[in-house]
């Protein structure tokens, strides 16, 4: 997710910015960001809810009902609700992901707060993102929103960015770093 973080198109950053001036229009930035992430969850956890998010296959209509549907049966509010199928009618389905990053990074700028970007091995407590969350705020001065990823393939350890800072302890690495090593050496 770090490396997604700065490759958000144009399209997401518009999409994102008219999102949140919206949100907080209407006094609801954080439930907005909550239905969000809850709709992208759902796509991310179903294989064709996924195919039919990204595939140009599918109408935009098709899009429009399966999203509209999704929405009301999860319960998402109405302004993200109402967003969602915005995207769908014009075919950004595919750019979703990108759009709530976006909106997410939108919303911690506001607040004076730096989004870390963090991938671990195995997922963390709510006590150990809460500990990382304040050693990485008393590092950058800077309140400090994490974005927690699970990527197995570390192995163990974790890789941190916060802005352009990347911080990479993760257990795949210095086995990588190790090998390129004895390579040298012998």
């Amino acid at each position: 997710m770090a490396e997604k973080s700065q490759r958000i198109s144009g399209v997401a950053e518009r999409y994102a910015s008219s999102l949140y001036e919206l949100a907080s229009a209407a006094k609801s930035v954080d439930a907005v960001g909550k239905d969000l992430d809850l709709f992208s969850s759902i796509i991310e956890g179903n294989d064709e809810l996924k195919r039919l998010v990204s595939s140009p296959v599918f109408a935009s209509s098709e899009q429009l009902g399966a999203v509209a549907a999704l929405a009301e049966k999860s319960k998402i509010g109405e302004l993200a609700g109402n967003f969602l199928k915005v995207v769908a009618r014009n075919r950004r389905l595919q750019s979703l992901s990108e759009i709530v990053a976006a909106y997410h990074e939108i919303t911690a700028r506001e607040r004076g707060e730096a989004t870390a970007y963090v991938q671990t091995a195995r997922p963390l407590t709510a006590a150990q993102e809460k500990e990382l969350a304040a050693t990485l705020s008393s590092a950058t001065g800077k309140k400090i929103a994490t974005r927690v990823t699970v990527d197995p393939a570390l192995l163990g350890g974790m890789i941190v960015q916060v802005g352009s800072r990347q911080i990479d302890t993760s257990l795949r690495t210095k086995l990588s770093t190790l090998k390129h090593a004895l390579k040298e050496v012998g």
